[in-house]
């Protein structure tokens, strides 16, 4: 293919592309493999089933994966993502990148304090200007805050070895959503992505479950903050059982989720304030802190309680602990994640058969994540639906940037920020509880079709600011090959005959860039 310069007039938007990408996107691309192999060494060759399996294990293909592939094999790589042992570690310019975010390098209960010392030197400000400039100021660092905890997980998403738990990482922080403009969340991301999620989600579910009912950025958006004695708020005890932990139709009633809300009354945040709190000695023994978390045994109705058939005896924190086992030992519980997980990394309507085992599998080793991962991964049917699995917004637009620019760091993430929000799927975006959708259909229109192609022509052509430095006025260049021997190994060989057609349309590099990162084949899986 000749390389052109890209004329002016071009307009990469054409009614014909647009129709023709609408319509097999839409239609899907099927690139189904061959039956599941199981290789314990070396692997000298790639074949469609080895490439298909890659597109599952991580966000997008890059050229580190595909060594660690060869050098390992499956199963041994496999291994290693499942026990967080990947012989890798982040870009050194990306990890100084994310500790350079207030909101990964500053604690939380120091973030928080500074948020409240401000708000009170501000409400003791008389009314006027003034005033109004520090509120738009306290804001607007807020804003700053939740798009360093945004940037900081893409970045990971994008550069992090272990892509398997990368996806895990996402897949979790979408299962615990939490609304970043709610109260002082977004004061909260950094630690609710770096200190609750990302270190459980290879481990026991109920480990995890139990994080998140003691993460200040959960406990502030589904308010169980303000749940106490005699103004008991249900909302966190209905959407643990609904959204978190066992799924609608799983057999619990209203009257459990209101012995659930009595159970969680006293568990919210400690007060930043430095004022300390007087217990009295029996109601002191009974104070559970862990940061910011705090059970206030003062708060708490400790009245005899039964939950989903179980007798609690009122005795504080160990109810909240008793209630969790109660929850994860349900049947419904082992049925409703194995689903989630099936329904993310292999079909939007997972086979039954895999379910089976995968619950089976959940059941037998006491809810461990990544055990349920290998079943799910050493299973025929992860590839027998290979090229049918449609990508979200942030799989295609991490996917596209990892094979853009994995092996040259980028400077700037807010770019992917702002795509993201473009495709209407930001991160910690979703208002209520029951995070984006998992399903291709969700994702699919005409319309997020166009902004996908708009996107793949930033990304294809370099016209975009992944090399600027927040805060910089120069513009680093940032045009990408894709035509490398990733590939051509891995790439090329799957492509369908109608992506084969338009990149043979092509009239410059950059044209072909945005023609390949917005075609069937690169938004399924």
């Amino acid at each position: 293919m000749a390389i052109l310069s890209l004329s002016p007039a071009l307009q990469f938007r054409t009614t014909s592309w647009l129709f023709l990408l609408a319509t097999f996107v839409i239609s899907g691309c099927s690139t189904a493999g061959l039956p599941v192999a199981d290789p314990t060494h070396a692997v000298t060759s790639l074949s469609r089933d080895d490439i298909a399996w890659l597109h599952r294990d991580g966000f997008g293909l890059d050229a580190d994966g595909l060594t660690r592939y060869r050098t390992l094999g499956r199963t041994r790589l496999l291994d290693a993502q499942l026990t967080d042992h990947v012989n890798s570690h982040l870009p050194p310019s990306v990890a100084s990148q994310i500790g350079s975010f207030e909101v990964i390098h500053t604690p939380s209960t120091q973030l928080l304090v500074t948020l409240q010392t401000e708000q009170q030197r501000i409400q003791a400000m008389p009314a006027g200007d003034d005033k109004a400039a520090a509120q738009k100021q306290l804001q607007q660092h807020g804003n700053q805050l939740g798009q360093e905890a945004q940037q900081a997980e893409l970045l990971q998403e994008v550069y992090g070895p272990n892509q398997l738990k990368e996806q895990l990482v996402w897949f979790w922080l979408n299962h615990f959503s939490v609304y970043a403009a709610k109260g002082r969340v977004r004061w909260e991301l950094g630690d609710y992505e770096q200190n609750t999620i990302r270190p459980r989600v290879l481990g026991k579910f109920r480990d995890l479950l139990m994080a998140t009912l003691e993460s200040p950025a959960m406990l502030e958006f589904l308010d169980n903050a303000q749940n106490a004695k005699g103004h008991v708020n249900e909302n966190y005890a209905r959407e643990l059982m609904e959204l978190h932990a066992l799924g609608v139709g799983s057999g619990y009633t209203q009257q459990d989720v209101q012995q659930l809300a009595l159970i969680l009354t006293g568990v919210g945040i400690a007060p930043v304030d430095g004022k300390p709190q007087h217990f009295n000695p029996k109601m002191a023994a009974l104070v559970v802190r862990k940061g910011l978390f705090e059970f206030n045994p003062q708060r708490h109705d400790f009245s005899n309680k039964v939950f989903l058939g179980h007798p609690i005896r009122g005795r504080g924190f160990d109810e909240v602990r008793q209630a969790v086992d109660i929850i994860v030992q349900q049947p419904a519980c082992a049925q409703f994640v194995s689903r989630q997980l099936a329904e993310y990394f292999v079909a939007d309507n997972p086979p039954p058969a895999l379910l089976a085992r995968m619950t089976n599998t959940f059941r037998r080793s006491d809810g461990d994540i990544a055990s349920v991962m290998r079943t799910m991964f050493e299973s025929p049917e992860l590839l027998a639906s290979s090229g049918k699995k449609f990508k979200d917004p942030n799989q295609f637009v991490v996917s596209s940037v990892r094979l853009a620019y994995s092996d040259r760091p980028i400077a700037n993430a807010l770019p992917l920020v702002y795509w993201l929000n473009q495709l209407d799927e930001p991160l910690f975006g979703r208002i209520t509880p029951d995070g984006w959708p998992l399903d291709g259909a969700s994702w699919s229109s005409s319309g997020q079709m166009e902004k996908r192609f708009d996107i793949a022509n930033a990304i294809g052509t370099g016209n975009n600011q992944l090399f600027t430095p927040a805060g910089s006025t120069a513009r680093g260049a940032g045009f990408p090959m894709l035509t490398t021997r990733l590939y051509y190994e891995a790439i090329e060989p799957q492509l369908s005959a109608v992506t084969r057609t338009a990149l043979s349309k092509a009239i410059s590099q950059q044209e072909w860039n945005t023609y390949l990162l917005s075609s069937p084949d690169l938004n399924y899986r």
